[in-house]
């Protein structure tokens, strides 16, 4: 067991929040997503985002990461890490569904 830094209960591993004083346990959340069945090239490759949370708010941030699994040993390609409200524009940007009439073509 592990003590929770802001009250010093004992809390079991699993927990993501003290279940005591509801303080964040860990710093970091992180998903991994895997690619595009149909995108050639993509195969062997992840996007992993983790949500940094850190108690000053200015140090908060989202970090993506490509992933090469292909490799014996998976490893980072390229990384990038945004704001937090530049997070939230790129989620209103991909909740937006875009009709493909309403689409531009880039070239």
């Amino acid at each position: 067991m592990r003590e929770c830094a802001s009250c010093r209960g004992k809390v079991e591993e699993r927990y993501r929040f003290c279940p005591w004083c509801a303080a964040p346990l860990r710093l970091k959340v992180v998903e991994l997503f895997p690619p595009h069945p149909l995108v050639e090239g993509d195969a062997a490759k992840a996007l992993r985002v983790s949500r940094d949370i850190a108690e000053e708010d200015e140090r908060r941030h989202v970090r993506f990461s490509v992933w090469n699994a292909g490799d014996q040993t998976p490893r980072a390609q390229a990384a990038v890490s945004l704001t937090e409200e530049e997070a939230a524009r790129l989620s209103a940007f991909l909740a937006d569904r875009v009709d493909a009439s309403e689409a531009e073509t880039l070239v």
